[in-house]
Protein backbone atom coordinates (compact mmCIF):
# COMPACT_ATOMS: atom_id res chain seq x y z
CA UNK A 1 0.00 0.00 0.00
CA UNK A 2 1.38 3.41 -1.02
CA UNK A 3 2.25 5.79 1.83
CA UNK A 4 3.13 9.48 1.94
CA UNK A 5 6.73 8.35 2.39
CA UNK A 6 6.61 6.84 -1.14
CA UNK A 7 5.18 10.06 -2.54
CA UNK A 8 7.85 12.14 -0.78
CA UNK A 9 10.62 9.91 -2.18
CA UNK A 10 9.37 10.22 -5.77
CA UNK A 11 8.74 13.97 -5.46
CA UNK A 12 12.12 14.62 -3.79
CA UNK A 13 10.51 16.50 -0.89
CA UNK A 14 10.00 15.91 2.83
CA UNK A 15 7.11 13.89 4.28
CA UNK A 16 5.75 17.03 5.98
CA UNK A 17 5.66 18.84 2.59
CA UNK A 18 3.62 15.97 1.13
CA UNK A 19 1.28 16.10 4.12
CA UNK A 20 0.76 19.85 3.71
CA UNK A 21 0.11 19.47 -0.01
CA UNK A 22 -2.40 16.64 0.37
CA UNK A 23 -4.28 18.58 3.05
CA UNK A 24 -4.44 21.80 1.03
CA UNK A 25 -2.17 23.77 3.32
CA UNK A 26 -0.93 27.20 2.11
CA UNK A 27 2.51 26.32 3.49
CA UNK A 28 3.47 24.87 0.08
CA UNK A 29 3.34 26.62 -3.28
CA UNK A 30 0.59 25.92 -5.76
CA UNK A 31 3.11 24.44 -8.19
CA UNK A 32 4.55 22.04 -5.58
CA UNK A 33 1.11 21.09 -4.37
CA UNK A 34 -0.10 20.26 -7.90
CA UNK A 35 3.01 18.17 -8.59
CA UNK A 36 2.57 16.19 -5.36
CA UNK A 37 -1.15 15.69 -6.03
CA UNK A 38 -0.30 14.36 -9.51
CA UNK A 39 2.25 11.90 -8.09
CA UNK A 40 -0.25 10.74 -5.45
CA UNK A 41 -2.79 10.07 -8.21
CA UNK A 42 -0.19 8.28 -10.33
CA UNK A 43 0.72 6.00 -7.42
CA UNK A 44 -2.98 5.38 -6.54
CA UNK A 45 -2.46 6.78 -3.06
CA UNK A 46 -5.40 6.24 -0.71
CA UNK A 47 -5.30 8.32 2.49
CA UNK A 48 -5.57 6.44 5.78
CA UNK A 49 -8.94 7.16 7.37
CA UNK A 50 -7.56 6.23 10.78
CA UNK A 51 -4.64 8.62 10.48
CA UNK A 52 -6.86 11.39 9.16
CA UNK A 53 -9.41 11.00 11.94
CA UNK A 54 -6.64 10.90 14.55
CA UNK A 55 -5.26 14.18 13.27
CA UNK A 56 -8.63 15.93 12.93
CA UNK A 57 -10.09 14.10 15.97
CA UNK A 58 -13.26 13.37 14.01
CA UNK A 59 -14.49 10.72 11.59
CA UNK A 60 -17.93 12.15 10.67
CA UNK A 61 -19.31 8.69 11.48
CA UNK A 62 -21.87 7.87 14.18
CA UNK A 63 -22.50 4.37 15.54
CA UNK A 64 -25.92 3.01 16.47
CA UNK A 65 -25.67 0.02 18.80
CA UNK A 66 -28.56 -2.47 18.58
CA UNK A 67 -29.21 -5.62 20.60
CA UNK A 68 -29.98 -7.39 17.32
CA UNK A 69 -31.25 -6.63 13.82
CA UNK A 70 -34.22 -9.03 13.76
CA UNK A 71 -37.86 -8.13 13.24
CA UNK A 72 -39.62 -5.33 11.40
CA UNK A 73 -39.00 -2.64 14.01
CA UNK A 74 -35.78 -0.97 12.92
CA UNK A 75 -36.39 0.36 9.38
CA UNK A 76 -38.16 3.64 10.22
CA UNK A 77 -35.94 4.21 13.24
CA UNK A 78 -32.72 3.95 11.22
CA UNK A 79 -34.19 6.04 8.40
CA UNK A 80 -34.90 8.87 10.85
CA UNK A 81 -31.33 8.67 12.14
CA UNK A 82 -29.74 8.60 8.69
CA UNK A 83 -31.72 11.56 7.36
CA UNK A 84 -30.83 13.81 10.29
CA UNK A 85 -27.18 12.75 10.33
CA UNK A 86 -26.84 13.17 6.56
CA UNK A 87 -28.16 16.73 6.74
CA UNK A 88 -25.40 17.46 9.24
CA UNK A 89 -22.57 15.81 7.30
CA UNK A 90 -22.45 12.53 9.24
CA UNK A 91 -22.81 8.90 8.22
CA UNK A 92 -24.24 6.03 10.25
CA UNK A 93 -22.91 2.55 10.92
CA UNK A 94 -24.94 -0.14 12.68
CA UNK A 95 -23.06 -1.99 15.42
CA UNK A 96 -23.75 -5.08 17.50
CA UNK A 97 -21.62 -7.28 19.71
CA UNK A 98 -18.72 -6.78 22.13
CA UNK A 99 -15.99 -6.36 19.50
CA UNK A 100 -17.63 -3.20 18.16
CA UNK A 101 -17.42 -1.57 21.61
CA UNK A 102 -13.82 -0.58 20.81
CA UNK A 103 -15.03 1.86 18.13
CA UNK A 104 -15.58 4.56 20.77
CA UNK A 105 -12.29 4.39 22.73
CA UNK A 106 -10.33 3.99 19.47
CA UNK A 107 -12.18 7.05 18.07
CA UNK A 108 -13.38 5.19 14.99
CA UNK A 109 -16.71 6.96 15.50
CA UNK A 110 -17.50 10.45 16.80
CA UNK A 111 -20.29 9.33 19.10
CA UNK A 112 -22.82 6.57 19.69
CA UNK A 113 -26.55 6.05 20.00
CA UNK A 114 -27.40 3.13 22.28
CA UNK A 115 -30.39 0.84 21.85
CA UNK A 116 -28.58 -2.26 23.03
CA UNK A 117 -29.65 -3.85 26.30
CA UNK A 118 -26.44 -5.93 26.39
CA UNK A 119 -24.21 -2.82 26.48
CA UNK A 120 -23.40 -2.43 30.19
CA UNK A 121 -24.27 0.93 31.75
CA UNK A 122 -20.94 0.96 33.63
CA UNK A 123 -19.05 0.65 30.34
CA UNK A 124 -21.04 3.52 28.83
CA UNK A 125 -20.32 5.70 31.88
CA UNK A 126 -16.63 4.91 31.54
CA UNK A 127 -16.72 6.08 27.88
CA UNK A 128 -18.59 9.25 28.91
CA UNK A 129 -16.00 9.95 31.61
CA UNK A 130 -13.32 9.93 28.90
CA UNK A 131 -15.25 12.55 26.93
CA UNK A 132 -17.12 10.38 24.42
CA UNK A 133 -20.60 11.58 23.45
CA UNK A 134 -23.57 9.25 23.82
CA UNK A 135 -27.34 9.20 23.44
CA UNK A 136 -29.22 6.40 25.19
CA UNK A 137 -32.65 5.21 24.03
CA UNK A 138 -33.07 2.28 26.40
CA UNK A 139 -32.10 3.44 29.91
CA UNK A 140 -31.87 6.47 32.18
CA UNK A 141 -28.41 7.96 32.68
CA UNK A 142 -27.20 11.22 34.15
CA UNK A 143 -23.87 12.51 32.82
CA UNK A 144 -22.73 15.74 31.06
CA UNK A 145 -21.74 13.70 27.97
CA UNK A 146 -24.96 11.67 27.77
CA UNK A 147 -28.39 12.66 26.46
CA UNK A 148 -31.42 10.38 26.55
CA UNK A 149 -34.55 10.06 24.45
CA UNK A 150 -37.01 7.50 25.79
CA UNK A 151 -40.42 6.20 24.79
CA UNK A 152 -43.33 6.93 27.10
CA UNK A 153 -43.69 3.21 27.74
CA UNK A 154 -45.77 3.61 30.87
CA UNK A 155 -48.37 5.79 29.17
CA UNK A 156 -48.61 3.31 26.30
CA UNK A 157 -49.06 0.28 28.54
CA UNK A 158 -51.70 2.11 30.57
CA UNK A 159 -53.59 3.00 27.39
CA UNK A 160 -53.58 -0.66 26.37
CA UNK A 161 -54.96 -1.96 29.66
CA UNK A 162 -57.57 0.80 29.83
CA UNK A 163 -58.68 -0.01 26.28
CA UNK A 164 -59.20 -3.70 27.10
CA UNK A 165 -61.01 -2.83 30.32
CA UNK A 166 -63.26 -0.28 28.59
CA UNK A 167 -64.24 -2.95 26.06
CA UNK A 168 -65.49 -5.05 28.97
CA UNK A 169 -62.69 -7.59 29.24
CA UNK A 170 -62.30 -9.03 32.70
CA UNK A 171 -59.72 -11.72 31.96
CA UNK A 172 -56.50 -10.23 30.58
CA UNK A 173 -53.27 -11.96 29.64
CA UNK A 174 -50.09 -9.89 29.36
CA UNK A 175 -47.32 -11.28 27.18
CA UNK A 176 -44.09 -9.92 28.63
CA UNK A 177 -40.81 -9.05 26.90
CA UNK A 178 -37.23 -10.06 27.79
CA UNK A 179 -36.20 -9.06 31.31
CA UNK A 180 -33.04 -7.41 29.96
CA UNK A 181 -35.14 -4.89 27.99
CA UNK A 182 -35.72 -1.49 29.61
CA UNK A 183 -38.84 -0.92 27.48
CA UNK A 184 -40.29 -4.30 28.46
CA UNK A 185 -39.71 -3.64 32.16
CA UNK A 186 -41.27 -0.17 31.94
CA UNK A 187 -44.34 -1.50 30.15
CA UNK A 188 -44.82 -4.35 32.59
CA UNK A 189 -44.53 -2.05 35.61
CA UNK A 190 -47.25 0.18 34.16
CA UNK A 191 -49.47 -2.84 33.44
CA UNK A 192 -49.15 -4.09 37.00
CA UNK A 193 -50.12 -0.67 38.32
CA UNK A 194 -52.99 -0.18 35.85
CA UNK A 195 -54.74 -3.50 36.59
CA UNK A 196 -54.92 -2.57 40.27
CA UNK A 197 -57.54 0.05 39.31
CA UNK A 198 -59.84 -2.69 38.03
CA UNK A 199 -60.76 -4.96 40.94
CA UNK A 200 -62.76 -7.38 38.76
CA UNK A 201 -59.97 -8.10 36.28
CA UNK A 202 -58.31 -11.52 36.36
CA UNK A 203 -54.72 -10.81 35.30
CA UNK A 204 -52.23 -13.40 34.03
CA UNK A 205 -48.60 -12.83 32.96
CA UNK A 206 -46.96 -14.98 30.27
CA UNK A 207 -43.26 -15.07 29.36
CA UNK A 208 -42.27 -13.60 26.00
CA UNK A 209 -39.15 -12.57 24.13
CA UNK A 210 -40.26 -9.79 21.72
CA UNK A 211 -40.37 -12.24 18.78
CA UNK A 212 -43.00 -14.19 16.83
CA UNK A 213 -42.12 -17.67 18.20
CA UNK A 214 -42.79 -16.49 21.77
CA UNK A 215 -46.11 -15.06 20.58
CA UNK A 216 -47.05 -18.42 19.07
CA UNK A 217 -46.07 -20.24 22.27
CA UNK A 218 -48.20 -17.88 24.36
CA UNK A 219 -51.10 -18.33 21.96
CA UNK A 220 -50.89 -22.10 22.46
CA UNK A 221 -51.06 -21.69 26.24
CA UNK A 222 -54.06 -19.35 26.02
CA UNK A 223 -55.76 -21.87 23.72
CA UNK A 224 -55.17 -24.70 26.22
CA UNK A 225 -56.71 -22.65 29.04
CA UNK A 226 -59.53 -21.11 26.99
CA UNK A 227 -63.04 -21.15 28.45
CA UNK A 228 -64.37 -17.68 27.58
CA UNK A 229 -63.32 -14.64 25.48
CA UNK A 230 -60.11 -13.04 26.78
CA UNK A 231 -58.08 -9.88 26.25
CA UNK A 232 -54.35 -10.07 25.54
CA UNK A 233 -51.79 -7.26 25.71
CA UNK A 234 -48.60 -8.21 23.87
CA UNK A 235 -45.78 -5.87 24.87
CA UNK A 236 -44.74 -5.59 21.22
CA UNK A 237 -46.34 -6.19 17.82
CA UNK A 238 -43.95 -8.98 16.80
CA UNK A 239 -45.34 -11.20 19.55
CA UNK A 240 -48.91 -10.19 18.65
CA UNK A 241 -48.30 -11.29 15.05
CA UNK A 242 -46.92 -14.60 16.30
CA UNK A 243 -50.14 -15.02 18.26
CA UNK A 244 -52.20 -14.30 15.11
CA UNK A 245 -50.20 -16.99 13.34
CA UNK A 246 -51.03 -19.52 16.02
CA UNK A 247 -54.76 -18.77 16.24
CA UNK A 248 -55.09 -18.87 12.44
CA UNK A 249 -54.58 -22.65 12.78
CA UNK A 250 -57.23 -23.09 15.48
CA UNK A 251 -60.98 -22.74 15.91
CA UNK A 252 -60.52 -19.54 17.97
CA UNK A 253 -60.82 -16.18 16.21
CA UNK A 254 -58.92 -12.96 16.90
CA UNK A 255 -61.39 -10.16 17.65
CA UNK A 256 -64.10 -12.64 18.68
CA UNK A 257 -62.59 -15.14 21.11
CA UNK A 258 -59.17 -13.62 21.68
CA UNK A 259 -58.85 -9.83 21.69
CA UNK A 260 -55.27 -8.72 21.07
CA UNK A 261 -53.52 -5.37 21.42
CA UNK A 262 -49.83 -4.82 20.62
CA UNK A 263 -47.20 -2.10 21.00
CA UNK A 264 -45.08 -0.38 18.28
CA UNK A 265 -47.45 -0.13 15.30
CA UNK A 266 -44.98 -1.78 12.92
CA UNK A 267 -46.00 -1.53 9.27
CA UNK A 268 -47.38 -5.06 8.92
CA UNK A 269 -49.83 -4.33 11.76
CA UNK A 270 -51.84 -2.19 9.32
CA UNK A 271 -52.40 -5.10 6.93
CA UNK A 272 -53.17 -8.15 9.05
CA UNK A 273 -56.85 -8.96 9.54
CA UNK A 274 -58.52 -8.07 11.74
CA UNK A 275 -56.47 -4.87 12.02
CA UNK A 276 -54.27 -5.07 15.13
CA UNK A 277 -55.03 -2.56 17.88
CA UNK A 278 -51.67 -1.21 19.00
CA UNK A 279 -49.74 1.57 20.71
CA UNK A 280 -48.32 3.97 18.17
CA UNK A 281 -45.40 6.42 18.16
CA UNK A 282 -43.14 7.84 15.49
CA UNK A 283 -40.08 5.61 15.15
CA UNK A 284 -38.77 8.03 12.52
CA UNK A 285 -39.00 10.91 15.01
CA UNK A 286 -37.39 8.81 17.74
CA UNK A 287 -34.38 8.08 15.54
CA UNK A 288 -34.18 11.62 14.20
CA UNK A 289 -34.30 13.16 17.67
CA UNK A 290 -31.63 10.78 18.98
CA UNK A 291 -29.32 11.86 16.15
CA UNK A 292 -30.07 15.53 16.75
CA UNK A 293 -29.27 15.26 20.47
CA UNK A 294 -25.97 13.50 19.71
CA UNK A 295 -24.92 16.17 17.20
CA UNK A 296 -25.69 18.80 19.85
CA UNK A 297 -23.42 17.00 22.33
CA UNK A 298 -20.63 16.81 19.76
CA UNK A 299 -21.04 20.58 19.33
CA UNK A 300 -20.49 20.84 23.10
CA UNK A 301 -24.08 21.74 23.95
CA UNK A 302 -25.66 20.65 27.22
CA UNK A 303 -27.24 17.17 27.45
CA UNK A 304 -30.99 16.96 26.96
CA UNK A 305 -33.60 14.46 28.09
CA UNK A 306 -36.54 13.98 25.73
CA UNK A 307 -39.60 11.73 25.68
CA UNK A 308 -41.45 10.30 22.67
CA UNK A 309 -45.22 10.46 23.08
CA UNK A 310 -47.47 7.52 22.29
CA UNK A 311 -51.10 7.07 21.25
CA UNK A 312 -53.64 4.28 20.87
CA UNK A 313 -54.63 2.98 17.45
CA UNK A 314 -57.87 1.05 17.70
CA UNK A 315 -58.45 -2.04 15.59
CA UNK A 316 -60.96 -4.87 15.22
CA UNK A 317 -58.59 -7.20 17.05
CA UNK A 318 -60.16 -5.71 20.22
CA UNK A 319 -63.95 -5.53 20.34
CA UNK A 320 -66.58 -5.28 23.03
CA UNK A 321 -66.83 -8.30 25.32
Amino acid sequence: MVSIKDIAKKAGVSISTVSYALNGSPKVTKETSERIQAIAKELNYIPSAAARSLKKRETKIIGIYLTNYSGAFYGELLQGMMETLSKNGYELIVCSGKESHRFLPERMIDGAIILDATYETEELLSHAERGHKLVVMDRRMDHPNISQVLLDNKAGATLAIDHLAEKGHRKIYVLKGPEISFDARQRLEAVQKAVQRYSQIEYIELDGDFNKPSGEAAGKKIHQEFSEPVGVFCLNDEMAIGMYNYFSRTNLRVGEDVHIIGFDNIEVSQYIQPRLATINYSKHKWGSLASELLINLIKKKKPEHERINVSLIEGDSVRNR
